[in-house]
């Protein structure tokens, strides 16, 4: 029955009733811009209200609107799936366009790339969910180097990664946007905060945590860190939940990655290319 309602609904008008080319509305407009009001005997009111009058006239009237919903269904109209298929068409249809004729206007904000450099080390992420609302989308994680920080010495070094505690790992992390084939070096510090409601607020603390770990491990005084070892209980853990073999034979340090691969195992060509 809906669909009906909506069908005699969007009908057009002159397919119950016949216009000539000219309607008679533009006629009567003419008509009245050529004669002044009351030329002929009568007020300008009265044509105006007989002018709404015909108009109304042509409209669809309840009587029709009945009529219409009283007609027995033809079968020149299509099921409920058949217009949920044309809506999906019509949205592919206006994102095709949008590709067509929006997207190269993208081209005037392109920037080369720039690779970061010694000034700026920190890697910084973030979660989004294309614009719906999310409690993690205020979580904002730092990422960085031991080696890109402004350490004074190897002391220095060692007593950053006992402040950072199971924050320290010797390797970068999956999800930090290091390569698994640069060099370790000193292993990386990964800061996350949640903790407050906008994500600027979450950013500057981890960033003030980064720096108060700085400023303690370069602060004189404080040998008596030096002989602490390094508590790698965190990355046992987390090695025997991968269940990779990490935890086996000391692999924590000394992974074999592609760079172990013997050369004098590849093809001819390709260890000359090496070499």
């Amino acid at each position: 029955m809906a669909f009906r309602v909506a069908r005699c609904l969007t009908r057009p008008v002159h397919r119950y009733q016949s216009r000539p080319v000219i309607s008679p509305s533009l006629r009567r407009n003419f008509a009245a811009s050529a004669s002044p009001p009351g030329s002929d005997g009568s007020k300008g009111g009265d044509k105006l209200a007989a002018r709404k009058k015909e108009e109304d006239d042509e409209l669809i009237t309840e009587d029709l609107l009945e009529d219409i919903l009283e007609d027995p269904y033809d079968g020149d109209d299509t099921v409920s799936a058949g217009h949920m298929m044309l809506q999906q068409q019509r949205e592919t249809l206006h994102y095709l366009r949008l590709i067509e004729h929006e997207m190269p206007k993208l081209v005037a904000y392109r920037k080369p790339f720039i690779p970061p450099t010694s000034a700026t080390p920190l890697v910084v992420r973030s979660l989004g969910y294309g614009g719906e609302p999310h409690p993690a989308t205020n979580k904002r994680v730092v990422v960085v180097a031991v080696d890109d920080l402004p350490l004074k010495d190897e002391a220095a070094i060692h007593r950053i990664k006992l402040l950072a505690g199971p924050r320290w790992a010797p390797r970068p992390p999956s999800d930090g946007g290091f390569s698994n084939l640069d060099n370790w070096g000193n292993g990386y510090i990964k800061i996350s905060c949640e903790n407050f409601p906008r994500p600027e607020m979450n950013l500057s603390w981890a960033s003030d945590t980064l720096d108060r770990l700085i400023q303690e491990a370069n602060r004189p005084g404080k040998n008596r860190l030096d002989d602490v070892p390094l508590d790698l209980r965190h990355i046992f853990s987390r090695a025997r939940k991968a269940k990779k073999g990490e935890h086996l034979r000391g692999r924590i340090y000394s992974r074999p990655t592609i760079h172990d691969f013997p050369k004098e195992w590849l093809p001819p060509t390709a260890a000359s290319d090496s070499n």
